[in-house]
């Protein structure tokens, strides 16, 4: 300022020894008097003659309070000459007292008309209020007017501004400067440097017209002048700064507030987004949730069982993996968005109720819970529907034995053949009935495994129980009155043989020893046709050594059958030899033999009775028997493969991703290298997931076989296919996780412009006092951390310490009741760096407003891009104080609703 003062003094005492050009004076007389006019309109008052109208002092008064902005004081009200010259006085003080030094000017002279004190006093208020304030790349004044014309006009190749004279001859330095701030007032390129006149008059016209710049300069002086006026020049100038630095500064307001609105409008697109994400993604869930909680089948059979593991696994690999890509999508979108607001000093997104996170993950693991649910209700129910299957045939076939045997055995009780019967006869029939006492004790244990296997179906809910409990009560019921029969033929018999004692020990002794036999047989035969279930070779194994047991006892049963076959031969033979032709004839057994005599058999008429016959058939199922064992060993030893190859992948998988999740974990706290460092090694781990993928589709291909074969324990592996999905899916949470909260940690230390030593010192503090590294604190580890840090927080309880107080509703906004590290980092870094905040949009917008305290649609158009425009006038209340205009809107709750301070 000390400069430009001297400056001034310079030339005021250069003038006062020089004449004053006679068209300098005409040219400073019209440009000061259209200069003093611009700011004396304002109050509705104009001048005509310098020389005349400052005379009496009160319109260079009223000039000055215009042009300061302040109140002078009260003028004389006399048109006396004393009262004159104390009015002008009052305004040269008031100027002297703004650091301005006048020379050889006295209020005698303004009051006597001198043109040339008038015109340099007129020019010293315009240095002081016009000139003296203008400041550009730390020039200023009259070197810094002329710094400002040369950039605003370097881009125009035909205009070189060196002075404020000789350069602007040709009128294009003028046209340049409107064109430059105004380019659609000013066709540019159609004027012409050979056409001085039209270019003068253009610029001249088109300021008075549309940039408020009354014309104080002449095309005729300026073009005949071999050196037009500096200081009528410069005055004209200094108009085109101020109208177009009041351009600039709307220019850097609208800027300011259309970076606010354009962030505002991002972070709406995103809530938007986050919105429709967590609605789909919830409506997914709970239609898939009713399907996964049906526990019916639409038949209760085995095939019907597997289609409905089909489907299972139909929407476990096809509908299920791109709804788990977009949860993590869903979460990623949430934190980006939480990081944006917290940076852009936005209060925190909260999405509609039932839509949080927390409402995401906590539907999700309501689905998995269906999911496991499902699964193993689904095989539990094919293990039910394949023993269901087992025991209905096995109990049909012990139905067809037993009643096979029953037979006729009602109707032979009933009889009462032994009333016309001899002695002989009478002792037979009582030998007959003993082996049939014999054989009904035999079959005593089929009876009783028959309704065990119907009691077995009814509490597995076979789905033909009304028929098997049928059935089940008949042969029950005909079981009982067989023995209730029994015995009351005994006791006939028995009053009887009291009478007759003749007895064929020969029958007697081949009924004895031919009904165990018999029976046998048919326990044999049943077993070695008996169906059988396994799971694994062990007990197929057993299966073959019971067989191998049963296979030993053949020689004895071989002997046993001999001696039997013998008995019969000894019949035949006293028969025979005595011809007795009822000897063949067994008066105690219906059982027979086949034995040849002399070329011919014995006739049997009933084959089911044929111990030759059962014993034949007995050797023919001990190969059927073996061959059957034999294909289910093989059986049983390609599950056992199948089980090895899924233990064998399955033992590599498992840990490798437990390995993934500790290296991912080790890295997440050591905290070592750069933001970027970290994140580069968890695209590598990312990438190496991904490149490991196949091997997880691998397994799932086997899991199936597994499953399709019925395989339901594996005891080589502790992992299952459910564990490894888990683990996998939670590896992959994982990574994304942690990419995430990285990208977020960069872009709040490049948006915050804290250093990697800072972060690195943050993380540190966190750290120490996350003793489980569980990335959160609890609050009194919180408090030990601020301490560490300097923060001025008490060590007593945090209800007696405001700041931490303050401190906690920053960082846990939710209540729930720890810290996690990008709140704290959040918090740390908010302290040393600087934001918007609503003041400072409040301030641009009143700059745009020309600092009323209202803004009009039309100012708001005219400043700031169409869709941010719109968006404000959407947005925006009307204003309603007393100097409101038709259509005013209030900026600042607006302004306050942005950053949260209100509602918008």
């Amino acid at each position: 300022m000390n400069d430009e003062l001297t400056y001034m003094e310079q030339e005021e005492e250069w003038d006062r020894e020089t004449v004053l050009d006679p068209a300098w004076e005409r040219q400073q007389k019209k440009t000061f008097t259209a200069w003093c006019n611009s700011h004396l309109r304002r109050m509705n008052v104009q001048i005509d003659d310098l020389e005349e109208d400052f005379k009496n002092g009160l319109r260079l008064i009223l000039l000055l309070e215009v042009i300061s902005g302040e109140k002078l004081p009260k003028p004389e009200k006399g048109n006396l000459r004393f009262h004159k010259i104390s009015n002008v006085n009052k305004a040269l003080e008031f100027i002297e007292r703004k650091g301005v030094k006048l020379v050889s000017i006295g209020a005698e002279e303004i009051v006597d008309g001198n043109l040339k004190m008038t015109l340099g006093m007129i020019w010293t208020i315009i240095l002081r209020f016009a000139i003296q304030d203008i400041s550009v790349e730390e020039k200023s004044a009259k070197d810094g007017l002329l710094l400002w014309c040369q950039r605003r006009t370097q881009p125009y190749k035909n205009v070189n501004i060196r002075n404020f004279h000789s350069s602007w001859k040709d009128g294009l330095g003028f046209c340049a400067l409107i064109h430059r701030h105004r380019p659609e007032l000013i066709d540019y390129h159609s004027l012409k440097k050979d056409d001085p006149y039209h270019n003068l008059n253009t610029a001249f016209e088109v300021a008075e017209k549309y940039l408020d710049i009354p014309k104080m300069l002449d095309p005729d002086e300026i073009v005949n002048s071999a050196k037009p006026d500096e200081r009528s020049i410069m005055t004209y100038v200094s108009s085109y700064y101020h109208a177009f630095s009041g351009a600039q500064q709307a220019e850097t307001a609208a800027s300011r507030i259309c970076k606010v609105l354009g962030v505002n409008q991002e972070n709406e697109r995103l809530m938007d987004e986050y919105e429709a994400l967590a609605s789909d993604l919830l409506e997914w869930i709970k239609r898939k949730k009713p399907w996964l909680e049906d526990r019916t089948l639409n038949e209760d059979t085995l095939p019907a069982a597997q289609g409905k593991m089909d489907e299972f696994r139909s929407y476990r690999r096809g509908e299920k993996p791109p709804k788990i890509e977009a949860k993590g999508r869903l979460e990623t979108n949430f934190n980006t968005l939480q990081t944006r607001l917290r940076l852009n000093n936005r209060p925190a997104f909260m999405p509609t109720e039932g839509k949080m996170i927390s409402d995401i993950n906590n539907a999700w693991r309501g689905l998995e819970s269906a999911e496991r649910g499902f699964e193993e209700w689904l095989l539990s129910e094919m293990r039910r529907l394949e023993r269901l299957d087992h025991l209905a045939k096995k109990f049909r076939l012990k139905c067809e034995i037993h009643e096979d045997w029953s037979g006729g055995k009602v109707e032979m009780l009933q009889e009462l053949d032994y009333k016309s019967l001899s002695l002989h006869e009478i002792k037979a029939l009582r030998r007959k009935h003993e082996a049939f006492q014999s054989d009904l004790a035999a079959h005593q244990d089929r009876v009783e495994q028959i309704a065990a296997i119907a009691q077995e179906l009814n509490d597995l809910e076979y789905p033909q129980i009304a028929q098997v409990n049928s059935r089940c009560q008949a042969i029950c019921d005909q079981w009982d009155t067989l023995g209730a029969m029994t015995l009351k033929r005994t006791q006939a018999l028995d009053d009887i043989e009291k009478v007759l004692d003749r007895i064929d020990k020969l029958h007697l002794e081949f009924a004895i020893k031919a009904a165990p036999f018999y029976n046998w047989m048919d326990g044999a035969r049943e077993d070695l046709g008996d169906m059988f279930i396994v799971h694994s070779v062990d007990e197929i194994q057993e299966l073959m050594d019971a067989h191998e047991s049963f296979k030993k006892t053949l020689p004895d049963a071989q002997s046993e059958y001999e001696a039997i076959v013998q008995l019969a031969n000894e019949v035949i033979q006293i028969g025979n030899q005595y011809d007795i032709k009822s000897a063949l004839q067994n008066p105690y057994t219906a059982l027979k033999v086949q034995v040849a005599t002399e070329g011919e058999t014995n006739g049997i008429e009933d084959d089911s009775k044929d111990i030759t016959g059962k014993w034949a058939d007995l050797n023919n199922l001990v190969p059927e028997r073996d061959e059957a064992l034999n294909r289910e060993t093989y059986k049983q030893q390609s599950h056992e493969q199948l089980r090895l190859q899924f233990a064998k992948k399955a033992n590599v998988i498992g840990p490798w991703i437990s390995k993934q999740m500790e290296a991912i974990t080790a890295v997440t706290m050591s905290g070592s290298g750069t933001l970027e460092d970290q994140h580069h090694y968890m695209q590598q781990y990312d990438q190496a997931v991904n490149q490991f993928k196949p091997n997880i589709d691998e397994l799932e291909v086997v899991s199936q076989r597994v499953q399709e074969a019925m395989i339901f324990e594996n005891p080589h592996t502790e992992f299952t296919m459910e564990t490894i999905r888990v683990g996998w899916e939670q590896l992959l949470t994982a990574i994304q996780r942690n990419i995430s909260e990285i990208s977020n940690q960069i872009l709040t230390r490049d948006s915050k412009g804290i250093t990697e030593e800072q972060l690195k010192e943050f993380r540190a503090s966190f750290q120490h006092f996350d003793k489980n590294h569980t990335l959160k604190l609890e609050p009194f580890e919180f408090r030990c951390c601020l301490m560490s840090l300097g923060y001025a927080v008490k060590e007593e309880d945090k209800s007696q310490d405001p700041e931490f107080n303050r401190i906690m509703a920053i960082c846990d906004p939710n209540g729930a009741g720890y810290i996690t590290f990008q709140a704290f980092l959040d918090f740390v870094t908010s302290e040393v760096t600087d934001t918007d905040t609503a003041e400072q949009v409040m301030s641009s917008f009143k700059v745009l407003a020309g600092n009323k305290a209202y803004i009009t649609a039309d100012e708001l158009r005219r400043e700031l891009p169409p869709d941010q425009a719109e968006y404000c006038i959407a947005r925006m209340a009307q204003y309603t104080g007393d100097d409101a205009v038709p259509g005013a809107l209030d900026y600042m709750s607006f302004s306050t609703a942005l950053y949260g301070e209100s509602d918008l």
